[in-house]
């Protein structure tokens, strides 16, 4: 062989080598599912419940557009049985719903929403429910963008305010 086709093979043979150790550490995993797909318009009022314990957004059909009090009173309902059949759960509280309106925070950007229960000793999970629900219910009634950081009070006082995660 001349140094050349030395040279040649050489270089595919490292190349070769590199492609396969390249593949090296990447493990199978099984089939990834998620939830059906909608069907129809997305048209309703938005809730974020949990899907193996991560937040999935909702959309329960609706006639007439639900005011951000209304759709976390929805929330604090829990799943309906369609949902429950999904899988989808909840953490907020059954009966946890705002004591007044949604209001602007004073002075800068963002809601306040104020619980009848107390809100310091909720989970991640259900302060993130309640803030992406009120987000994106507030958003809808124009109240404030999806992006506005929400502040949860309730008779324990108050956490800080947060955005909801899946829309940053």
């Amino acid at each position: 062989m001349t140094g050349r086709r030395v040279a040649r093979a050489l270089l595919a043979g490292g190349l070769l080598l590199t492609l396969l150790l390249a593949g090296c550490g990447v493990r199978p995993t099984g089939v990834i599912t998620g939830r059906p797909a909608m069907a129809g318009p997305s048209v309703g009022v938005r809730l974020y419940l949990l899907s193996h314990g991560e937040l999935a957004l909702v959309i329960r059909p609706s006639k007439e557009p639900a005011s951000p009090e209304e759709t976390l009173a929805m929330l604090a309902a829990g799943p309906d049985e369609s949902e429950l059949s999904q899988g989808l759960t909840s953490e907020v509280p059954t009966g946890l719903v705002p004591a007044g309106p949604v209001t602007a925070v004073p002075g800068r950007p963002g809601l306040t929403v104020t619980m009848t229960g107390p809100v310091r000793s909720l989970s991640g999970a259900a302060a993130d429910q309640i803030v992406c629900t009120a987000a994106s219910a507030a958003a809808v009634a124009g109240l404030a963008d999806s992006f506005a950081p929400i502040t949860l009070a309730g008779p324990d006082g108050a956490r800080p305010p947060r955005f909801c995660p899946v829309v940053r």
